[in-house]
């Protein structure tokens, strides 16, 4: 009962905040009709939508290293190429449809179970997967929201005016789970569940995997701007942490809603238009998550066809 509680508080919260998001981008976006969205979707150039293209490549390419660090940490083997056809789907699907616990993980265990991988093992490798996420946000944006703090806009109604109180806590994050790393040497017994901490190589692994995706995350992003966008790409990097680090918590498929919030509230002024800057968030959400997620769909469906031919 207690968990079920827990699921529909879960799905209301993100409900409510989809809500107030979509609002506050109408809100923004009041003045303006879905033909400047759309002219503004067309003026990026052709050379800046390839160099987005190839970066979310290199994105994808590089999250393969968390489910073969994965396999790594618990000393099991299979081959790097069913390792990236499984990373690369479940990826592709998370990332677009969010509940990365549910998505992600029943496509590996479709796929890992299949090559006698054990419940227990992909189990392990989930996990392992999902913490190394969390690792590289907190390293990345620990070291930007400390170094170059960004100001928070009174609409977000946070209890502090910069960034850098966040920061400060990621950070200790980090230097708590490395000290773990090279000082815990038992398993540590958790809610009847047990947790081994990675050797120092693999935690150091992990959070240079995890900030290397987040940082070809953003570079995506950073050429779909409008060309008069007054911002370096870190200063960039602390706004789209910012957003996705709201859009992952709210558990909403995608950040949807609440990331174009953020986005909206930094990148708009009196320079630059909302109208622009929503044309350049449909430009990155084509290409670093439904662009990935068509061919996904295709690989899946290619696999399953010859899976049931097979048997």
């Amino acid at each position: 009962m207690l968990k079920k509680l827990r699921l529909n508080f879960s799905s209301l919260f993100g409900l409510l905040l989809l809500v107030l998001s979509l609002w506050a981008i109408a809100s923004q976006l009041h003045q303006y009709n879905y033909r400047d969205i759309l002219n503004s979707l067309a003026a990026i150039p052709k050379s800046r939508l390839s160099w987005a293209i190839w970066l979310t490549a290199l994105a994808y390419l590089v999250m393969i290293g968390y489910d073969i660090l994965g396999f790594s940490y618990i000393n099991r083997s299979l081959s790097w190429n069913k390792i990236a056809l499984t990373n690369f789907i479940s990826s592709a699907f998370s990332n677009t449809i969010g509940f990365a616990l549910l998505t992600g993980s029943a496509i590996r265990y479709r796929f890992y179970s299949n090559w006698g991988v054990s419940a227990v093992a992909i189990a392990q490798v989930i996990a392992f997967a999902n913490f190394s996420f969390w690792l590289g946000m907190f390293a990345v944006a620990g070291l930007i929201f400390a170094i170059n703090p960004l100001t928070i806009p009174t609409q977000l109604h946070l209890p502090f005016a910069t960034v850098r109180p966040i920061g400060v806590i990621f950070l200790l994050l980090i230097a708590i789970y490395l000290l773990g790393s090279i000082l815990i040497k038992q398993p540590l017994s958790i809610r009847h569940q047990v947790f081994r901490f990675p050797s120092l190589p693999i935690s150091l692994a992990q959070i240079a995997i995890s900030s290397l995706d987040w940082i070809l995350a953003a570079a995506v992003f950073y050429p779909l701007l409008p060309s008069n966008t007054p911002l370096s790409y870190l200063d960039f990097l602390g706004i789209y942490l910012l957003g996705m680090f709201a859009g992952v918590v709210s558990n909403i498929p995608g950040g949807l809603g609440v990331f174009e919030t953020v986005m909206l509230l930094f990148l708009s002024d009196d320079k630059i238009s909302a109208a622009a800057v929503l044309g350049s968030l449909l430009a990155y959400r084509g290409i670093y998550y439904f662009l990935p997620l068509l061919l996904a769909a295709c690989l899946l469906g290619i696999y399953e066809i010859r899976f049931r031919a097979d048997r």
